[in-house]
């Protein structure tokens, strides 16, 4: 009995954790246009491992893919930007529609995580 008792409490801090993180990662989104996503995609790669072999594992891994995927449309936007910006604003615009597809993206993938989460769903690897 004891043991299930303390299994139950450390999965509810793992779960109680990567919702704080996609609750930080959000506000970042929304408040920095995801720059100050580094700071809870540090905390996700140390607590990962903590929730090795748990359905928490998955949102971790979903997490950081997702920063990591996001960061990649952002410089594929930044590109356009700079390399194309000065061609009668055809980059501008090509910047502004890669990089709202990828906030978009990133605020559905933390979205599902939080839900999937919520109903101790794991994530897709």
């Amino acid at each position: 009995m004891t043991q299930d008792l303390t299994l139950e409490r450390n999965m509810e801090e793992q779960k109680n954790m990567a919702r704080i993180l996609y609750i930080v990662h959000a506000l970042a989104l929304v408040f920095s246009l995801g720059m100050l996503s580094a700071i809870p995609l540090i905390v996700n790669y140390i607590k990962r491992g903590e929730a090795q072999g748990t359905f928490v594992y998955s949102h971790h891994s979903w997490m950081i893919r997702s920063f990591w995927w996001f960061v990649f449309w952002m410089v594929v936007a930044i590109f356009f930007a700079v390399a194309l910006g000065w061609v009668f604003g055809i980059g501008l615009f090509i910047a502004w529609v890669v990089g709202g597809l990828a906030w978009i993206w990133k605020a559905y993938r933390l979205l599902k995580g939080f839900f999937d989460l919520e109903k101790n769903q794991a994530m897709p690897a």
